[in-house]
């Protein structure tokens, strides 16, 4: 099956962009597999067909928390020319999700 890079972009609100680069990391998963993730655009490759992703963000020096936990449906096509993006923002309040939408 051909492999084709998604590009994820995730991003914290303006108003807690210092808290988040200095003491989180974010987090991709897709069909129960994670990437570690950074703070802007990560490339994640994908096979062909419908995948769940999920973006969270963990402590830094954390392993299993789950924070912030967004979710979305991503369907990849092998079609010459393009790139699958998706986008993750992440809300201005201490207890906010990532909003996750593909495209």
């Amino acid at each position: 099956m051909f492999m084709v890079k998604v590009l994820v972009d995730i991003r914290p609100s303006l108003v807690a962009l210092p808290f988040h680069r200095a003491f989180t990391r974010p987090v991709v998963e897709i069909d129960g597999v994670e990437w570690p993730a950074k703070w802007g655009t990560t490339e994640v490759p994908v096979e062909e067909g419908a995948h769940e992703i999920a973006v969270f963000f963990r402590y830094k020096g954390q392993r299993s928390a789950r924070l912030g936990v967004g979710t979305d449906e991503l369907t990849v096509h092998d079609a010459p020319g393009t790139q699958p993006r998706v986008t993750a923002r992440l809300g201005p309040r201490n207890g906010s999700s990532f909003k996750v939408t593909s495209a």
